[in-house]
């Protein structure tokens, strides 16, 4: 590699070990970022790579290992001296107040103030703004936080961390939650910031992304660095081989199966969102027995929204629901599991999982009632039996069932929202993004598991902005724009070029019924 080549190192991390509980997480890794390049970072979940950029952002300290900067060693005890060394991060996880404003978040321990007079919120309103103008974000920075679909709550974040005018950013997974659209505009604000020499840690799973973006890449597995290369080099397959050992893309093996009877119908689901306007706008749809459908739909689509109307989350919606033939009665989401539908929601921290229990108890939390003996007493045996069954299925790795949730990797976090669901025993499986910030190999599982269910008998229901994944996985394909179903169609008459031309067509009110 020339000179040119190797680039402005800012900071190396030299032979960091991090140990947790006797866990090796990182063992003995070296790391150089360099200024104004985009830093890539890949490895299937649990590989280190979120432990590796805690401990860069001050998160957490290295059991053993150096950090060095601009040619010094330095301690990082805390974000505040990351902050102050000009390393800002934007977690996987988001990391907001949901109950202050997007300004509020964005200048949050850092407000701006007017001497005696306390904080200057229209300051820091009209600031906010010019952050969330430049990620062409649409939204006001005056807007409460929890107010705000997912994918704009990534933009504040991302928004927060351009604010710091930061030396190091780190992106961990910053696209998870984004529309291409977004993506676009996000790229743009890299490229600047990489010509103001920024050094850029951009870590994804969407290996498309990173041979458009990145520079250098750097492979992690099992907590070791096992191979750096220059983007250029290199395509996808090679780092799925250094990932998992297989370049294989696979998202599912297609099995072929007889699908059977009408399992879900919808009628007319309508919500109304409280600033006016329908956030799901008649929507109808029907889904088989051993039927995927895959809703695909950029953010604000609302997809979301939909499947919290069929699980019962929003009272007031509108329509009707049919199950095996019979209009499901029960409104809350407690009668609606207990009739056969269960959800995946599209954050798993905050909605799929109770982070302070263990990996067993978030597996039966929804399904207890199963195991009750006698009107109170639980029947820990038959509880066990079912948590191990479960995990045996999914090939979940725990170590221990008895660890706190939080101590597995987000591939496997999310295998065991799904196994919660699939413990109550579903007719029906709505699955949001079930992808969201897992790997390749995690991907794989999860979606080997979809066509698993399918063939034995489960109607699912999954929605995507992904479009390689609704066209690998759907049966059929179901396309939403500002709440409105623009179009259900055949996957084996569908193309990448219809769906997006439909996924754009927003107010159009034609529809395609396959059937």
């Amino acid at each position: 590699m020339s000179a040119s080549e190797t680039g402005d190192i800012i900071l190396e991390l030299r032979d960091v070990t991090k140990a947790y509980s006797g866990i090796v997480a990182l063992k003995e890794a070296d790391l150089k970022l360099r200024r104004g390049a985009v830093n890539v970072l890949v490895g299937e979940n649990g590989a280190g790579k979120s432990t590796m950029m805690r401990i860069i952002a001050g998160v957490e300290r290295p059991t053993l290992g150096e950090i060095w900067m601009d040619g010094q060693r330095i301690q990082l005890a805390s974000p505040a001296d990351a902050v102050r060394h000009g390393i800002g991060i934007v977690f996987q996880e988001l990391n907001l107040f949901g109950n202050l404003t997007v300004a509020e978040n964005i200048f949050a321990t850092r407000e701006l103030t007017r001497g005696l007079f306390g904080i200057d919120h229209k300051a820091q309103v009209t600031k906010a703004n010019e952050f969330l103008d430049r990620l062409e974000a649409g939204i006001s920075a005056d807007t409460l936080v929890e107010d705000l679909p997912i994918g704009q709550q990534q933009l504040v974040e991302i928004a927060r961390a351009v604010s710091l005018d930061t030396r190091i950013l780190i992106l961990d997974e910053p696209t998870s939650a984004l529309s291409a659209a977004e993506v676009d505009v996000l790229f743009r604000v890299i490229a600047e910031l990489k010509a103001q020499g920024v050094a850029i840690v951009y870590i994804s799973h969407r290996l498309e992304e990173l041979m458009r973006i990145g520079d250098y890449i750097t492979v992690l597995k099992d907590g070791q660095i096992t191979g750096n290369a220059l983007v250029k080099d290199i395509d996808t397959a090679w780092i799925v081989r250094s990932m998992i050992g297989s370049d294989a893309k696979d998202f599912a093996k297609d099995v072929s199966h007889t699908l059977g009877d009408e399992v879900i119908r919808l009628e007319d689901i309508s919500l109304a969102r409280a600033s006016g306007g329908l956030a799901v706008d008649h929507v109808s749809l029907s889904v088989r027995k051993g039927e995927i459908l895959g809703i695909y739909g950029l953010m604000g689509a609302g997809r979301s929204e939909l499947f919290e109307c069929i699980i019962g989350r929003h009272g007031h919606s509108q329509g009707r629901i049919y199950i095996d033939g019979k209009e499901l009665l029960a409104r809350d989401p407690t009668g609606r599991i207990a009739h056969g539908i269960a959800l995946i929601p599209e954050d798993r921290q905050r909605e799929g999982l109770v982070q302070c229990l263990s990996i067993a108890e978030n597996l039966s939390l929804a399904s207890l009632g199963q195991f009750v003996r006698y009107g109170f007493h639980i029947d820990r045996a038959l509880e066990n039996g079912a948590i191990s069954s479960a995990i045996r299925s999914l090939s979940i790795k725990a170590r221990n069932p008895a660890f706190e949730v939080t101590s597995m990797s987000g591939g496997n976090q999310q295998k065991v929202v799904i196994g919660k669901a699939l413990m109550t025993g579903p007719k029906v499986l709505l699955m949001d993004e079930p992808s969201r910030g897992i790997d390749v190999g995690a991907k794989a599982d999860v979606f080997r598991t979809m066509r698993k269910l399918a063939g034995e008998g489960l109607a699912i229901l999954f929605s995507t902005s992904d479009l390689d994944e609704v066209m690998a996985l759907s049966d059929r394909i179901a396309v939403m724009s500002s709440g409105r179903l623009v179009c259900v169609m055949d996957r084996a008459d569908a193309s990448e070029d219809m769906i997006v031309k439909a996924s754009s067509e927003g107010h159009k009110t034609r529809r395609m019924h396959a059937r």
